[in-house]
């Protein structure tokens, strides 16, 4: 009988523990069924960079005075930072999901830079115009074989030198390094338009 009284007088106290662990089940419960919700919720959600024109604004690009191109272009590319409209819901640049009130950052977006080195626009012009003659413009492109060619002939007798300003006013003669010349961010550039398979021609409507 001793035994059995030492048993009853156990199982009090191991009652006294269910409480509390009864009441740790359905919290625990609760967390895990919140964060699933939360991970359903966020798997919904676009990613800013993916909204459409008009939910969001982005900031001009910072101009180097240097190359008057967009500050840290890599690999013809720069990034800008871009702002969702106020209460719009996406995934941040983190792959944190936020509603935004139109000051913070959600994406960068990227854009399109030109590879510069040291050629300047207006450097190579004003020696084709004045100095063509005597090859100045092509030594200073990098090409000392025609440069020399034009000094010896006095610029082809004078049809190479118009020739060559032509050709550089317009920007289809450039550096011999393949760069871009360093022209004005807002200036006249010259943008030459492909066609592949990819593009979409429009049709021309009658009138």
């Amino acid at each position: 009988w001793g035994g059995r009284d030492v048993a009853k007088m156990a199982l009090p106290g191991q009652r006294g523990l269910l409480p509390p662990l009864a009441a740790a089940v359905p919290l625990l419960l609760l967390l895990t069924g919140g964060a699933q919700a939360a991970r359903a919720e966020g798997e919904g959600v676009q990613r800013c960079d993916q909204l459409l024109m008009g939910q969001y604004k982005c900031d001009g690009p910072d101009i180097s005075e240097t190359t008057q191109e967009p500050e840290n272009c890599t690999n013809y590319t720069a990034y800008v930072a871009c702002t969702p409209a106020p209460n719009i819901t996406c995934k941040n640049y983190n792959g944190v999901v936020s509603t935004f009130s139109g000051k913070e950052v959600g994406f960068y977006k990227p854009i399109s830079c030109r590879n510069v080195t040291n050629y300047s626009y207006k450097v190579a012009v004003a020696l084709s115009l004045f100095l063509g003659w005597l090859g100045a413009d092509r030594f200073y492109l990098g090409y000392p074989a025609l440069g020399l060619l034009k000094f010896c002939t006095v610029g082809f007798c004078g049809i190479g030198s118009l020739i060559d300003f032509i050709l550089i006013s317009v920007q289809i003669v450039g550096p011999a390094d393949g760069s871009s010349y360093i022209i004005d961010y807002y200036g006249a550039r010259l943008i030459r338009l492909t066609i592949n398979n990819d593009t979409y021609r429009k049709t021309q409507m009658d009138l």
